[in-house]
């Protein structure tokens, strides 16, 4: 039987353990642990960065959603709200340059096809992260609360769209509903991203 879990919105308070829990849950990830930051030793620092910059842009909206001890977390945007502002674009491209060196180009480029590729043709809710800490892999909470999320996301009549970095996810996502709609590459022939979409139910 699938867990059931208390949600609650992610505020400015949770900051420091919602990055705990994406640096270590994406550690290992083919977009996020390796072709993004491919400095290993440097890697943990630079992904606390960049996912610091996305969380800020999440809790704009107030679309972030936990677990009560951050366990688990899901940065959405809701319709509309998925393309960096223009001070958005300054934070990351000046983060970039301040701390990838000589690959920031490249993860500038991959961070502009993500943006480039994302469907427009339809309002919907777009799950940004997905993580559960290392800590609590395999009780099944990241599913869990996003199965959460996607109630409320039906009871409002919206679909919803990720890109999933790790392929090994992808049964997971098509078990809640979501169907693969196609499929990048990441710049430099980095890892394949699989474009999911759910309709809402």
């Amino acid at each position: 039987m699938a867990p059931s879990v208390v949600s609650r919105q992610g505020t400015h308070q949770d900051i420091d353990a919602i990055l705990d829990t994406l640096v270590v849950a994406f550690a290992d990830d083919p977009i996020w642990g390796g072709w993004a930051f491919p400095d290993r030793e440097r890697a943990a620092g630079q992904r606390r960065a960049f996912f610091g910059l996305w969380l800020l842009g999440s809790l704009r909206y107030q679309t972030v959603h936990v677990t009560p001890g951050c366990e688990a977390v899901a940065l959405w945007y809701p319709p509309g709200q998925f393309e960096n502002t223009a001070e958005d674009e300054r934070d990351l491209v000046a983060t970039a340059r301040a701390i990838l060196g000589p690959h920031a180009d490249r993860f500038l480029e991959g961070c502009e096809v993500i943006e480039d590729v994302h469907p427009r043709g339809e309002p919907h809710y777009y799950l940004s992260m997905l993580a559960t800490h290392a800590r609590h892999r395999g009780k099944g909470l990241g599913m869990a609360l996003l199965r959460d999320n996607l109630t409320h996301i039906d009871a409002l009549g919206m679909p919803a769209y990720l890109d999933s970095t790790d392929p090994g996810n992808n049964p997971r996502y098509e078990r809640l509903g979501f169907t693969r709609i196609g499929e990048y590459s990441m710049p430099g022939g980095g890892p394949v991203v699989t474009q999911m979409w759910r309709k809402p139910r």
